[in-house]
This record gives structure tokens, sequence and C-alpha cells, in this order.
């Protein structure tokens, strides 16, 4: 409802309350004065009763927000809980292998053999200087000097560890009694300095030199 409609409701009211009023000073009075019963009844006539219907009144409206208050975001919305459902089994698989022969290894090569020793370092060293110093004119054998047997003998020697002769090999122009004094000879007489490793150990080895019989003139 307006403030005009509010402002014109309460004037009609107000003029209800006056002329109602004003008919009971007139009853009044003409109880008091003593007017009769017609008068009454024609005041009562006049009378014009107003019904006033009052309108009921609009809702009220909420008040404004104050303009200082800040502004709140509203609270954020929660998503809704996640329902865990249990996912079935997975089935079972057999899982066949095939038996697969086992692989032989590669063969092993053999260890390589041993390396020969390294050579000799030194040669036999005779140590009576020249075997042709072995010899004398008295070594001549008789019987080769009746049939004057002359010629040079060569000899390859065997030579041990201890630096004697182990053996005699003779070649040559000589005779065969020639042959045979000189390793008799230079077997007995001859001595020697061993060869050596690579160690510095004695070895045995070979040694080879030529000798001269010639008779005296």
């Amino acid at each position: 409802m307006s403030y005009a409609q509010r402002k014109q409701l309460s004037g009609n009211r107000t003029m209800a309350i006056i002329m109602v009023a004003m008919l009971q000073i007139a009853l009044g009075y003409a109880i008091v004065t003593g007017l009769a019963y017609n008068v009454i009844k024609k005041t009562a006539e006049n009378l014009k009763v107003i019904d006033v219907e009052e309108q009921p009144p609009p809702p009220e409206q909420p008040p404004p927000p104050p303009k200082d208050m800040p502004q709140v975001p509203p609270p954020p919305m929660a998503p809704p809980p996640l329902v865990r459902m249990n996912a079935p089994e997975p089935p079972i698989q057999t899982v066949v292998t095939q038996n697969i022969p086992p692989i032989a290894p590669p063969p092993i090569a053999p260890p390589r053999p041993p390396a020969p020793p390294p050579p000799r370092q030194s040669q036999a060293r005779s140590l009576t200087g020249s075997l042709q110093g072995l010899f004398s004119a008295d070594d001549y054998p008789p019987s080769a000097l009746d049939n004057n047997e002359q010629g040079t003998v060569a000899v390859s020697l065997t030579i041990g560890p201890s630096g004697r002769v182990t053996g005699c090999s003779p070649s040559g122009s000589a005779s065969s009694t020639l042959k045979s004094v000189t390793c008799r000879i230079i077997t007995a007489r001859a001595r020697f300095s061993p060869a050596q490793d690579a160690n510095g150990n004695p070895i045995a080895s070979s040694y080879s030199q030529t000798i001269r019989w010639q008779i005296a003139e």
C-alpha cells in the first residue's frame, strides 16, 4: 500500500470517528433535553456507516547490505566422496613354457703350452785358452810317427754344466789313430767355463775347434 492510500484511509477513519462522536453527543443531548423518538429515528436514518476495508500491508523487503561490509565468497563446494567399487579379480592365466634344452657352453680353449726356455746368454769358454796348446811333441803317437801320419782333426765337443768335456766327435783328414788320441787328450785336459741360461744357471753346450798334427823336421 502506498503512502497516499494510507493517508486517505487514515482520513476516512478519522471522519468516521468524528461522526460517531457527534452522533453520541446528539443522542446524549436528545436524551437530556427529551427529544422525541422521531428525532432519534430520523438521525439514525441519516447516519451512514462507511465500512472501510483494511488492506493487508505489503511484504517487507529485506534491507540492503551495508556498503562497507567485505564480500565473502561462498564456501567451496566439496566434491562428493568417491565410491570405491571392488573390481572383479582377473581370471588366472596358465602360462605353458616350452622345455628349452640347455645350451652347451662354448668349448674352452686349452691353455697355451709354456714358452720355450730363453736361449742361453753365454757360450762355453775354454779356461786353458786354445785347445791346440794342450798338445806337445811327446803326445805324438809312435805308430803315427813311424807311418809318417799327419793332418787335422776337427772336434765337436759337448761341455757339461760342470765345465768338463762329456762328449767328443772327431772328423777331418787325419788318421783314425790321430783322431782317437785327439779326443782322449782333450777330454782329459780341457776345462771350460760352462754356458749359462737367462737366469745365470750353468747349462750344457757345445764347442768346436780344429787340432793340427804335424811331424817336426
